[in-house]
Formats: C-alpha cells, structure tokens, sequence
C-alpha cells in the first residue's frame, strides 16, 4: 500500500520510528543514556580527583587502610562537590542555593559510586595493602572507577528522568 498520499505535504519520517537512536538515543522517562554517562562522568571526576588525592597521601604518610579510606572518601565528597559548585557559581547562583543545588545533584551518585569503588578495592586481594608504586594500587582504583561507572549511570539516568540528582544542574547550564 502506498502511502505517499496520505502525507502528502508533510516531512514526516517514517524510518526515524523505526530506527534506534534516531531520537538522541535510548530514552527512560525523557532521558538519554549519553546524559546519564555525562552527569556521571561528572561526577566520577570529582570523586577520582578526591579519591585518588586521598589515597595518594593516606599512602605516603602511610596511615593504615581505615583513614587511608575515610579521607579519600571524604576527599571525593569535596571535589565531586566542588565541580558542581563552582559550574552552578559560574551560572550566577548564590552560595546558599549553590550549595544546595550541588548536594540534590551529586549526593546520591558520589554515595553510589564511592560504595562501589571502594567496595572493589576491598574485594581485591592485596589491593588495600598496595603502594602508590605498584601496579595493583593503581589498577584496583581505576577499575573500581570503571564498575563504579557503570553501574551509577543508570542509577543517574533513573533520577535525571525524574527530576532528581544532576536534573537540577540543568537549568544552570
């Protein structure tokens, strides 16, 4: 069946129903996964900033693992903070709403994160003892990042569609 004449005077796209993607990706409540991977590499760089900050001195003071742990996840707080902070700043927000717009935006992806990245460093054998020079400190924390990714993006993604976590930020970019 033809059905040129039923849209004739249109531009109507057929293939773009039928195509995956053809609307800026997989949507979940509006929300595409490529925001979700981008408010949460956001936020992975606050944390990897705190985190690997954090375990870089806990280590060459060489305090012991707990506040080795305690002041990287501190310290991943104030940065994955701090980027949020100062973007909605830059936007012209006050520091009270500033503050207040960083803690509903980053809060539940940092605590996400931070569980499952220092969780992994837990679970790997040898890998809370290692030194800023071996291999094993250093793989153990970046592939903490990396599961730590993927498994915060669609917690993001989840809350970006309703309104929650790095939603916020948008109407200050």
């Amino acid at each position: 069946m033809d059905h040129s004449a039923h849209h004739a005077g249109t531009t109507h796209d057929h293939d773009a129903h039928r195509t995956p993607g053809a609307h800026g990706g997989h949507h979940m409540g509006g929300v595409t996964w490529r925001t979700a991977m981008k408010a949460t590499l956001h936020c992975l760089t606050g944390c990897a900033i705190g985190e690997i900050l954090g375990m870089a001195i806990g280590t060459a003071l060489l305090w012991g693992n707990v506040p080795t742990m305690i002041l990287a996840i501190v310290l991943a707080f104030v940065f994955g903070y701090s980027l949020t902070l100062f973007a909605v700043r830059k936007a012209g927000l006050g520091l009270k709403a500033a503050i207040k717009v960083a803690l509903a935006a980053d809060t539940v992806s940092i605590v996400v994160m931070e569980l499952v990245d220092n969780g992994i460093i837990a679970l790997v054998p040898g890998a809370m003892d290692a030194h800023l020079d071996e291999a094993l400190f250093w793989t153990s924390l970046l592939g903490g990042f990396v599961i730590a990714f993927l498994l915060t993006t669609p917690v993001n993604k989840w809350m970006i569609g309703r309104g929650k976590g790095h939603a916020v930020v948008h109407a200050y970019h």
